[in-house]
């Protein structure tokens, strides 16, 4: 296991650019406001030779457990007892704030090694600030611009000297499994991730949009381990103005191309809405497996007719998703969410079926004779064959003479035969067709 490095401070001092310096890309949100760090973010990186694992935390703030500053707080508090270094930042440019010697009083305190990082250290007319720096009891500073690049190389082999060496690996695992969290604002998409994961790993609350960036986590289940991605909501466009909510709402996005298995996360209690279905839309193109989720189930009050109104919305409306797995359940008192995972694995397994070539143009065949190919132009279609091109998604490809011309229509009818008798309920289907070439026309 790579030594854990965590980088704590106040808000604004520039943690997440140092973050995203010390990872080598940019691995978490920076914006010129305040406390846009809310979550934990986790990242390896390669220190002068030494791996490590960088945390970038919220700003530390003074407030009540349970305003979100506090509930931010306790989050970065429970990052620094694990660490086994922590870098303290500090703005140079503002000088030493009355929350930087608090909090470097309560750093002393936890017992953890420090080191103390002047940030924000361009040009000379920051020195005394990196003087008076002393005066924390952390020890000697160390002056960096995280934005500029500048003593970034002196920091990393600062901490590649200071971290203890790298426990012994375990036996290499098989791969984890990515899934990602995704849906509309409050939603309970955090919620979710924190009963998964069996701790408060996440900032939740009553304040929608508590999620800014994606924050990835690591879980288990009997058949392996599992990346599991939280996001922030996806609005509709036209509703997203704010710089900083554009950027969460790329990162959501972002998150959902690197997975293999998409939870669509809704409130039970709303229903289906419209932006549901373009974010399940969106997943159908990236060509992602897909497991519909209904939390606050325990809310609902007439869940029969719930069940009813959102199997009409999906047959209607996301018939290219035909069949997708809906899993019904609370996140908060963790009803119902033994059956998630187990529903995850399903439309993992189905997403990288492979079907036999024999046995895939047996089944081409019966199609084609049962409902013939129709007239394009005045000329019927001549279809051969069909094959299996890839897996996740399951991606077939029909030859023929004139294949390309096939109507739209007579497509689903193939997909909806693929997917109905070789039991491929819920994922993503592509069928590509290649027309064969006649060298007499072409001269």
């Amino acid at each position: 296991m790579p030594p854990l490095v965590v980088i704590a401070g106040r808000p604004n001092v520039g943690k997440s650019t140092l973050f995203n310096r010390l990872a080598g890309r940019r691995a978490a949100l920076v914006s010129d406001t305040p406390g846009v760090t809310r979550d934990r973010k986790e990242a390896e990186a390669m220190l002068r030779g030494r791996n490590v694992r960088l945390v970038d935390t919220a700003g530390l703030e003074e407030a009540a457990p349970e305003t979100l500053p506090g509930r931010m707080r306790t989050s970065s508090e429970t990052a620094v007892a694990t660490a086994d270094l922590v870098l303290f930042v500090i703005d140079a440019r503002a000088g030493i704030t009355p929350a930087d010697e608090h909090f470097a009083r309560w750093l002393r305190r936890q017992g953890r090694p420090v080191l103390l990082i002047a940030n924000k250290a361009e040009g000379r007319s920051v020195n005394s600030a990196v003087l008076e720096s002393f005066s924390l009891g952390l020890g000697e500073p160390l002056a960096v611009s995280a934005e500029h690049g500048e003593g970034i190389s002196e920091l990393m082999g600062e901490i590649a000297d200071r971290v203890p060496p790298e426990a012994e690996a375990a036996p290499e695992a098989e791969r984890p499994l990515k899934l990602a969290i995704v849906g509309r604002p409050n939603a309970g998409k955090s919620t979710l991730v924190n009963r998964l994961f069996g701790a408060e790993r996440m900032i939740t609350g009553p304040e929608p949009g508590l999620t800014r960036d994606a924050v990835a986590v690591r879980i288990a289940d009997e058949q392996g381990e599992i990346e599991l991605v939280d996001t922030a909501g996806l609005r509709r466009r036209a509703r997203i103005e704010a710089a900083l909510e554009k950027m969460s709402v790329s990162a959501a996005i972002e998150a959902l191309k690197m997975a293999e298995v998409v939870v669509l996360t809704v409130d039970a209690v709303e229903g289906i809405h419209d932006q549901d279905l373009q974010i399940a839309k969106l997943i159908e193109r990236e060509g992602r497996a897909c497991v519909l989720a209904l939390n606050k189930w325990d809310s609902v009050a007439d869940r029969n007719a719930a069940r009813r109104a959102i199997t009409d919305r999906l047959q209607t409306s996301l018939a290219q998703m035909r069949g997708i797995e809906v899993i019904a359940f609370s996140a908060l008192t963790g009803a119902g969410l033994d059956r998630l995972l187990p529903a995850v694995r399903r439309a993992y397994a189905i997403w990288n079926t492979r079907v036999a070539t024999g046995e895939l143009n047996r089944w081409f065949e019966a199609a084609l004779e049962r409902h013939p190919p129709p007239l394009v132009d005045g000329r019927r279609l001549k279809l051969r064959y069909i094959t299996q091109a890839k897996a996740r998604p399951p991606t077939f490809v029909a030859f023929g003479t004139r294949a390309e011309q096939m109507p739209e229509d007579y497509q689903r009818y193939l997909v909806n035969g693929l997917r109905e008798h070789f039991e491929l309920p819920g994922t993503p289907i592509r069928l590509q067709l290649r027309g064969t070439r006649n060298p007499y026309v072409e001269r």
